[in-house]
């Protein structure tokens, strides 16, 4: 612990500006409010709120609202913060095309619904966008292996 004492101590004595955390948080487009989980989550850290409200309503605003959307929020010590907005889950995108409420409650073993090749391109194509280094083939083949893991079948 003396060490954390020591690297908060330096991070107060070097004035502005030090990144003191990372904050995700899965927040529905267009709908982010101070209420749980957006409050605790920024609160416990004395961000602000209406900020952070403001900003991820007006960036999700072109979101089906509702759309459940990963933030990954960098915290930092004089209580401003940055936050970048990534693709909702592949999950969500593979229950949605599919049509189906949830997953498989036994994966690989019962199928809850079938998903086209068309979808699974369609899919891998948004998730991309977070996956710059990635190629769309190997995307698709990560999309097709999580929608074997919740219970959807793959036809051509």
């Amino acid at each position: 612990h003396a060490d954390e004492m020591s690297k908060k101590g330096a991070a107060a004595a070097l004035g502005p500006k030090v990144y003191v955390g990372l904050v995700r948080l899965l927040v529905p487009a267009g709908k982010a409010a101070p209420a749980p989980p957006v409050g605790p989550a920024l609160g416990q850290r004395g961000l602000n709120l209406m900020d952070f409200c403001k900003a991820f309503n007006d960036q999700t605003k072109d979101f089906i609202e509702g759309t459940p959307i990963p933030v990954k929020m960098m915290a930092y010590s004089d209580r401003t913060f940055t936050f970048e907005v990534k693709t909702p889950q592949t999950s969500w995108f593979l229950k949605r095309a599919a049509g189906v409420a949830k997953g498989s409650a036994t994966p690989g073993k019962g199928h809850v619904g079938e998903i086209s090749l068309k979808h699974i391109y369609e899919i891998a194509k948004v998730k991309q966008q977070d996956l710059t280094h990635v190629s769309l083939e190997k995307v698709c083949e990560q999309v097709v292996a999580q929608a074997k893991n919740i219970g959807l079948k793959v036809v051509r």
